[in-house]
């Protein structure tokens, strides 16, 4: 499998600057993707991005970011819009790059949650279905897939399980959204992370990795030859994203809960999580 990496490690938001000064790093240090928030449209240039990336030979993921008013769930029909509209541009800004999928929780605001009966929540599910309709069809229409990430209980009470994740996608085209999985929230949520990714075979569309405390893969407790044998077993041939923070960030840090260091540096998650990643991925049959 490939290996990438997000450029929030290091830095939020990504812009142009934080690219140019990364995608070289990165590239030297042997990983194949750089993976790409966009928290606000026009942060980065698309066409500058597909340049800097390509002069060192790596390819992009994008993932999406759903800060407090963008839902697309018990919302009025303005931040509804607004909401699409939004996610429309990171899927033009995901093909102007060669992405193949932007990733996310493409549903509503992280840290909104509020309790759900049952009934409520097939409402909500029928309703995540209809205003993400026309989203996907503009991801037909630029050829960019739409992975949709469940989160952990204390950032969504909406979407937090595979399972859950794929009954809210019931009836949209298999062949334009899925499901981005993000070992950190597999590890809180799943009781068997390789079983929940094996019933999602077929629907994969994006996988993001990091220590069960968000620090490099590989320092944890996580079973990885499981993990990376069910997403071989569900058919995904995709990247491997590293997804971790920095804590000198105020924002993301807060966003993120990162109160203390993760490893010796923000440097040595990457790397040490690339090492240990190859490592698995070199030695499987």
């Amino acid at each position: 499998m490939r290996v990438g990496v997000n450029t929030w490690v290091w830095a939020s938001p990504c812009d142009d600057a934080t690219i140019s000064a990364l995608a070289p790093r990165v590239g030297e240090w042997g990983f194949d993707v750089l993976e790409l928030p966009v928290e606000q449209l026009g942060d980065w240039d698309p066409a500058r991005t597909a340049k800097v990336l390509g002069d060192v030979g790596l390819g992009a993921s994008v993932c999406l970011v759903m800060p407090p008013g963008r839902e697309l769930v018990a919302a009025d029909a303005a931040t509804v819009g607004s909401t699409q509209d939004y996610l429309r541009g990171v899927l033009d800004a995901a093909a102007a790059v060669g992405a193949p999928a932007v990733a996310g929780p493409a549903y509503t605001s992280v840290g909104r949650t509020w309790r759900l009966s049952d009934a409520e929540r097939a409402t909500a599910y029928a309703q995540l279905r209809e205003n993400l309709a026309p989203v996907v069809e503009h991801a037909a229409d630029v050829g960019v897939r739409i992975g949709v990430e469940p989160l952990n209980r204390y950032e969504t009470s909406l979407l937090n399980t595979v399972d859950q994740t794929l009954e809210a996608l019931e009836g949209l085209p298999v062949e334009h959204i899925g499901l981005a999985l993000d070992a950190y929230h597999l590890n809180i949520e799943e009781r068997d992370p390789a079983a929940a990714a094996r019933r999602a075979a077929g629907r994969i569309v994006h996988v993001q990795v990091c220590a069960n405390d968000r620090g490099a893969p590989g320092a944890d407790h996580i079973d990885w030859p499981g993990f990376l044998s069910a997403l071989d077993d569900a058919g995904y041939d995709g990247p491997l994203c590293i997804e971790s923070f920095t804590a000198e960030n105020a924002t993301i840090a807060t966003a993120a809960s990162i109160w203390r260091p993760l490893a010796r540096t923000q440097d040595a998650i990457a790397t040490d999580g690339l090492a240990f990643l190859r490592g698995l991925t070199e030695t499987s049959p």
